[in-house]
């Protein structure tokens, strides 16, 4: 599966911003998927996932109830949806896909996920 990620911007703190991942190729809804960021000079963190169906999400700690991910397998695509920005949300941003076999939500660690988009820049000013 291809993916391809955007909507990324500047934007200040307290803003929104949507983010988009369209996917090719291979059956977009026989994949769990997930939203990833790296910020200047940091790792690789996780964000959130979603399962196939989309009934169940999961989200890091430090964006949950600000980020929200959800899913239209009929249009191929996931979204993050962003509030109440803030500084330290400057990263750019994954969308990856993990293959599983039941619809199940994977292990939030970047190795559960196969295939990757090339990433969008998210930057929040203060």
């Amino acid at each position: 599966v291809q993916l391809q990620a955007s909507g990324g911007g500047l934007v200040q703190a307290g803003g929104s911003l949507r983010l988009s991942c369209a996917a090719s190729g291979r059956t977009f809804s026989s994949y769990a998927m997930g939203w990833f960021r790296q910020a200047p000079g940091k790792e690789r963190e996780f964000v959130a996932a979603i399962t196939w169906s989309g009934v169940r999400t999961y989200y890091a700690a430090s964006v949950k109830g600000r980020l929200t991910i959800s899913r239209d397998n009929a249009k191929n695509t996931v979204y993050l949806q962003m509030h109440s920005l803030k500084p330290e949300d400057t990263a750019v941003y994954y969308c990856a896909a993990h293959e599983g076999i039941r619809d199940l939500l994977p292990s939030p660690n970047e190795y559960e996920f196969a295939y990757w988009g090339q990433g969008t820049l998210v930057t929040v000013s203060s």
